[in-house]
This record gives structure tokens, sequence and C-alpha cells, in this order.
């Protein structure tokens, strides 16, 4: 009975089960960041995406790791402030929003920026 448990304990640490993507992955990244910072950092394994206001690491990790089937190894976040603007003589100001930096493990790729 043991021999039946250690085999089966085995076998799941030989598959790792594909995440497929669900509803919520969608709606976390909302795009690629295309800037020449954003460019350079996909050298070294990074991309970066817009992401909701009230996204979490967590939940940008899981999204990245189920649309593109990559393992995602870290995730930097940061909040970027609307900038005051004027128009016409009026003071406006734009959207705040938040940009995720992801980074993917060794022998893992995601290419945004090809055809740019």
């Amino acid at each position: 009975m043991m021999k039946s448990k250690e085999k089966k304990a085995k076998q799941k640490e030989g598959k790792e089960k594909k995440r497929l993507p669900n509803e919520k992955s969608y709606g976390v990244l909302l795009s690629p960041v295309i800037t020449e910072k954003a460019t350079l950092g996909s050298e070294h394994n990074q991309i970066t995406f817009r992401v909701p206001l009230k996204a979490t690491k967590p939940e940008i990790k899981d999204a990245v790791e189920r649309l593109f089937d990559v393992k995602v190894v870290a995730v930097n976040t940061l909040r970027q402030q609307g900038k005051t603007k004027r128009f016409k003589g009026q003071v406006g100001k734009r959207a705040a929003y938040k940009k995720a930096m992801v980074t993917l493990a060794e022998g893992h790729a995601v290419d945004v920026t090809t055809g740019i």
C-alpha cells in the first residue's frame, strides 16, 4: 500500500498541470508598455504591462503565467500619478495608472515588441 502512494506522489511531481486562462486573467493585463526602457528590459527577460490600479502582484503573476504559459520569477509594480495639463485654458488632470514589470525565468520569453 505504501508503494502505490509513493508512485502517485512521484507522478504528481513529474506532471505540472497546465493552467488555462480565465476571464479574470484578461482583465488584469490592460496593455503592454512599449517604451525604450521597456524594450531594454525585454533583453533581460522582463515585460512591462499597464494594469488596473487595484491589481495585486499575485494576480498579475497568475495572469501572465496563465496567458503566456511562462514561469514568472518576480513582479515589480509602480503607480504613476496623472499629470496636470492645460487644454484651451482649462486645467485638467490625466488619469493615474499602474505599471507592472514582470521578470520571467531563464529560458522563458514573450516578445511583445516585434513589428514596431
